[in-house]
């Protein structure tokens, strides 16, 4: 917090990008507690469906408005999509300025406020457009969880599942009475690795496991109306990778049988409206993936829980089995 508060002390204006689900209960405080009341307040829409240039360009032009210069410091209060928005509206306004993230979502505090990843959806896919930028600092105080709605942490815990399945088998027991002792270690493990593959050219690779099926599972529900949230989407990817796993990697299919218990806990709360119709337009959003090799997708999949497999190559039609598997046999 010294370090917070030096930053504070030497910014030449602080700004606060938070949502409007966020600022009702935390703006006012988090000013106060950082000693900030005359902070500038930049408050947008809430969703996954404005995390695009649109919303970026007014944080921009916010800023310019009010003479930010590259001494200015910008503070992201809220969840995944105001970490990610706001993080790249940081690092690409003059070239880059500084910005502290305060993740309110289980979600962002266990992964996407942490590692440095920015960026916005385009083209109706996810994260297409970014920055490697890292914040300065990340705060993370499980407060914020007490007004956060319960379908929230379960799409949080999503992610919190994804480090059992890629390091450390102990999380694969989180449930909603103990997952607040594991928030701390779940970030050291992200650290940890980003800290030996920044970029994201190896190793980083693993904490994409179970999100290329998810992040197209998901940009296929925001066309929807009843979206799903990106834990949920992941939910449903990581099941599909590890259906790929024992077909490809030889994984126990003990461990898929035991995750396909746990998913109705994850998705509670989530409307599945997925059918066999839904499955073409999901594969359609592949052709986005990062991580593909040409247009061949890339998976990450498990040999074993622990022993992730890093460029596994899958056919169209395997991942097709593994979607319509997933979906039309309604696992969950």
């Amino acid at each position: 917090m010294r370090k917070v508060m030096d930053m504070l002390s030497k910014a030449s204006q602080v700004f606060i990008l938070t949502d409007e689900n966020v600022a009702p209960f935390w703006l006012p405080e988090v000013a106060h507690w950082l000693h900030c009341e005359s902070a500038i307040d930049i408050v947008i829409k809430a969703g996954e469906q404005h995390k695009n240039l649109q919303t970026v360009q007014r944080i921009w032009k916010t800023l310019m408005k009010h003479h930010a210069d590259r001494n200015a410091l910008l503070i992201n209060l809220g969840g995944g999509t105001i970490t990610d928005l706001g993080g790249f509206a940081a690092s690409t306004y003059k070239r880059g300025i500084r910005f502290i993230n305060a993740p309110t979502t289980l979600l962002a505090m266990v992964d996407a406020a942490i590692g440095g990843k920015t960026g916005i959806d385009f083209g109706g896919a996810k994260n297409q457009i970014g920055t490697f930028t890292e914040a300065e600092d990340v705060l993370i105080d499980p407060i914020f969880l007490t007004t956060l709605p319960e379908r929230e942490i379960r799409s949080g815990m999503a992610e919190m599942l994804k480090y059992g399945f890629i390091s450390d088998s102990k999380l694969l027991e989180i449930n909603l009475e103990n997952y607040q002792q594991y928030i701390t270690h779940c970030g050291e493990i992200k650290r940890e690795i980003v800290a030996k593959d920044p970029y994201e050219k190896g190793l980083r690779k693993v904490l994409n496991f179970g999100h290329t099926l998810g992040h197209a599972i998901e940009s296929h529900c925001l066309t929807k109306d009843t979206p799903l949230l990106h834990g949920e989407a992941v939910a449903l990817g990581m099941r599909a990778a590890l259906w790929l796993s024992v077909k490809q990697c030889g994984l126990n299919e003990k461990v898929l049988k035991d995750y396909e218990k746990q998913l109705p806990m994850l998705l509670a709360e989530a409307v599945m409206d997925l059918d066999k119709t839904d499955v073409e337009p999901i594969l359609s959003y592949l052709a986005h993936d990062k991580k593909n090799r040409g247009e061949k997708p890339q998976f990450v999949l498990l040999e074993a829980v622990g022993k992730p497999v890093l460029d596994v190559e899958v056919s169209m039609e395997t991942v097709r089995l593994s979607l319509e598997d997933t979906i039309i046999n309604k696992v969950w």
